[in-house]
């Protein structure tokens, strides 16, 4: 009889890490059992990181946009209405 091989065996080839940005160098990501994100790097520091290199795209329209970007880099945070 041929030997069964299941769907979750892994092959034994480990993946190359993925590019980061030099900020966030170290950064591993995974999905738990329930579903939940688990990270080795604090929430915090990962939320720095996106408000200073990303835009944020539902406030593109708005006329005052890039004045509350100015503020929030120096601050950290943009005061919504």
């Amino acid at each position: 009889m041929a030997k069964k091989t299941g769907p979750h065996r892994k092959s034994q080839k480990t993946k190359p890490k993925p590019r980061v940005h030099k900020d966030l160098d170290g950064l591993e990501v995974s999905i738990d059992t329930f579903g939940e994100i688990r990270s080795n790097m604090n929430i915090e520091k990962i939320n720095e990181f996106l408000n200073k290199n990303v835009d944020d795209k539902k406030l593109l329209e708005r006329e005052d946009y890039e004045e509350m970007k100015k503020k929030g880099k120096s601050k950290g945070k943009i005061k919504r209405k």
